[in-house]
Formats: C-alpha cells, sequence, structure tokens
C-alpha cells in the first residue's frame, strides 16, 4: 500500500531581472515517515561564485538529512541535532571553496525540517519563512539584515516610509554563512504544530519586492488552492510588476496534504 502523502510542496525558481541565477532552493518528502524539508539559499559573489555559494548550501544540507530520513526510526530529537550541524558543515564547505579559488563567497541559508506536524526550520540571513494562518501573514524566522534596524527607526519617529524603503544599507546582511564565525543564527528548539489550514512559504529576498500586505491578500484569495497554484501566483504578481531591478526569485509553498 502507497503511503498517503504528507505535504503538498511546490517550489518555483526565477532569474527575475538579473542575467545569472544565483539562488537554488530544494525539497523531499518522505511520505512513510511523514517528514520533509525545504531549503532555500541566496548566494553571493558575483558571476558563477553565488551559484557555487548557494549550491554548495543546498547540497551540503540534503547530504545531511536525505539518508537520516529515509530511517522511520530515527528519533525526532536526533534529526533536530542536524539542523546546526548541517549549517556547520555548508559554512565549512562554503570556507573550503573560497580558499581552493582564492575567491570569496557566501550565501544565506534557510532550511524547514517537517517532521509530522512539527515545524523546525535554521536561519541565516535574510531569506523570510513566512506562515499564513486565519487570514494573517507572519515572518516567524529573523531577518539578519539592516532591514530591521532601518525599521525602528521610522517607528521611533527618525526616518520617514519612503528613506527607509530607499536606505542604501537596508539589504546589508548581519550574518551570512561565508566560510568563517557565523554571527547570528535562527534555530528554535520548541517547534510550532502546523495547523491543517495553514500554510507555509519560504523565499530568497527576491520574493519581497511584494510587501507583506500584497503577499497576504494573495494568500487570502486563494487559500485552498494547491501548492503550486499558490507558488504561481506569487510568481505572477513579481511578473506584474516589472520591476527592473527585481532579483532572483526563489518561491516554496507547503501546505499539509488533506487526509
Amino acid at each position: 500500500m502507497l503511503a498517503t502523502p504528507a505535504y503538498d510542496v511546490a517550489l518555483i525558481l526565477d532569474k527575475g531581472q538579473r542575467d545569472t541565477q544565483e539562488d537554488a532552493i530544494a525539497a523531499r518528502v518522505f511520505d512513510a515517515a511523514q517528514a520533509g524539508y525545504v531549503v532555500v539559499a541566496d548566494g553571493m559573489g558575483g558571476h558563477d561564485a553565488g551559484e557555487v555559494a548557494s549550491g554548495l548550501c543546498v547540497s551540503t544540507w540534503r547530504a545531511a538529512f536525505d539518508g537520516l530520513l529515509e530511517d522511520q526510526e530515527l528519533s525526532q530529537d536526533a534529526l533536530v541535532d542536524v539542523l546546526p550541524l548541517a549549517a556547520m558543515q555548508a559554512n565549512a564547505a562554503v570556507a573550503s571553496h573560497s580558499e581552493d579559488h582564492g575567491i570569496q563567497l557566501g550565501s544565506t541559508l534557510l532550511g524547514v525540517l517537517l517532521l509530522d506536524r512539527n515545524v523546525f526550520w535554521i536561519s541565516i540571513g535574510d531569506s523570510p519563512l513566512y506562515l499564513f494562518r486565519d487570514d494573517k501573514l507572519q515572518q516567524i524566522n529573523e531577518d539578519h539584515s539592516m532591514a530591521p534596524v532601518i525599521d525602528a527607526q521610522v517607528a521611533d519617529g527618525s526616518l520617514t516610509e519612503a528613506q527607509a524603503k530607499a536606505h542604501p544599507d537596508r539589504n546589508q546582511l548581519t550574518s551570512v554563512i561565508m566560510g568563517a564565525e557565523i554571527p547570528k543564527v535562527d534555530s528554535r528548539e520548541v517547534p510550532f504544530e502546523l495547523k491543517s489550514s495553514d500554510i507555509l512559504v519560504l523565499g530568497s529576498d527576491g520574493l519581497q519586492f511584494l510587501s507583506g500586505t500584497e503577499i497576504e491578500q494573495l494568500m487570502r484569495a486563494h487559500p485552498n488552492a494547491p501548492a503550486r497554484d499558490i507558488a504561481d501566483a506569487l510568481l505572477q504578481a513579481l511578473h506584474a510588476k516589472n520591476d527592473p531591478d527585481q532579483d532572483n526569485i526563489s518561491i516554496a509553498v507547503v501546505k499539509p496534504a488533506l487526509s
């Protein structure tokens, strides 16, 4: 008898208005174990180097989890312990490549581990993880860029919203995988439980050319749609903006599969 699908997952990768693709994204679902993962990496370093950095992060993540998740007897605690290990291994891989080729490269890393309805994650950088629940969208991972600092200046009145949006340091990262010490890591020991009507959305920062309000409105319009339709609707909304500065786009949409 075939196992009941555990999750409905859709992935999209798009160059946006860039000449090269420096994002990488992957997912795998292990239906028999009621488990799965999604990983997004946004590389930096220019042509070739950014692609290499993101590719190293994703391939290292997959190597860390694929074999383990095929073992249905492995404990949740043992799997969760691999989250920081996967990040450290990705960091080491980037360091090794940088040293071997005499270049500096780096990448964000956002990895989500799904164990039944429990959601764990590790996040380094500014790739967003959203939860859409009860008609509300919330970013649930930390943003390791200057954007939260600049937005706080709007709240205290020292900057206008227009000044904050156009601030030249807005996208400057405060933590990233570059082969050195990682300044900030967002990884929670206690998971949250995915409800049957919840939708998870992961992306590179290219997704954030849509505002949180725009993403929320789109989700409200497609609450019962398959993951692939929601992901495509997000991409089409980005294309409709026709922003000449549109960055590479990675989108992952995850829904609990219907029983």
